[in-house]
């Protein structure tokens, strides 16, 4: 990727996330709203700044839940789906279930969660680990489903074992796929932190922090923690999408590898 490229694909969500801002502050001014009801963009940053001290531990522990529910939850996915791939009966057993444990909504999985598991971060890591394993299952599983059949067919006939089919033929074929589930699991993943803490936190959290203040009536705090929130969400989102640039590297390349073989020269015209 050329410096030009990796320039513009850092500026361009730069741009967009300014331009929110920008929107913001202009629709504050224009209608003229009152503080109380929503704050200009400076005074939500600035509320997030003045409250720093108690935000930040209270943000650190919300990004362990988050890492250690989306880790769980990719994890169990994608064993998931490679069982389910390898064996078609137990995909027609168990894919059924997984779409109706998708059903249920989240908020109302966190109460029994925290009888089964009490309060702390438990049920949290739970919650977080069931909103992402469910795409990063049927996102592997769909890659399993589309390996190119003749290519399999090709390696089977060289005598390729079916091991060696599978780790070298149809797990790679996966990697599209799952980063695709990782990066929509990346997304929602905040989510179920929050939804864990409003449940089952006897604490301080990120997000009791918000509600003490929303009872407080402090609403530039409000909407600062909602940034501080989205900012997590998004942290973790380009954290994968990293990975997932270092990880296939041959998605993003340019140009053409150069392998070192050189052409032969031209041999010189000689005169008859």
């Amino acid at each position: 990727m050329s410096w030009r490229t990796t320039l513009k694909t850092i500026l361009i969500p730069i741009v967009s996330i300014l331009l929110v801002f920008i929107i913001w502050d202009l629709i504050i001014r224009a209608f003229a709203v009152d503080a109380f009801v929503a704050p200009s963009p400076l005074d939500a940053l600035a509320a997030v700044r003045d409250s720093w001290s108690q935000i930040w531990p209270l943000t650190l522990a919300t990004i362990r839940e988050t890492v250690y529910g989306f880790v769980i939850g990719a994890v169990l996915g994608f064993v998931l789906a490679v069982v389910m791939a390898q064996a078609k009966a137990v995909q027609n057993l168990i894919y059924p279930i997984l779409i109706t444990s998708q059903a249920v909504p989240v908020i109302a999985l966190a109460a029994p969660l925290v009888i089964l598991l009490g309060f702390g971060m438990g049920p949290k890591i739970v919650i977080v680990a069931w909103i992402v394993f469910f795409p990063v299952a049927v996102s592997v599983l769909d890659g399993f489903a589309n390996v190119d059949r003749d290519l399999v067919n090709l390696a089977r006939v060289m005598g390729g074992s079916r091991w060696r089919v599978f780790l070298l033929i149809r797990i790679p074929a996966t990697v599209t796929p799952l980063f695709s589930g990782l990066k929509i699991g990346a997304t929602y993943a905040v989510t179920g932190a929050i939804i864990g803490e409003l449940v089952a936190s006897t604490g301080q959290s990120l997000a009791g922090f918000q509600r003490t203040a929303n009872g407080n009536l402090d609403t530039a705090t409000v909407w600062g923690t909602t940034l501080v929130m989205t900012s997590i969400g998004i942290g973790w989102f380009l954290l994968v999408v990293l990975i997932e640039h270092v990880a296939t590297p041959w998605r993003y390349r340019t140009t053409r590898r150069q392998l070192g073989f050189r052409q032969p020269s031209t041999p010189p015209e000689t005169n008859p």
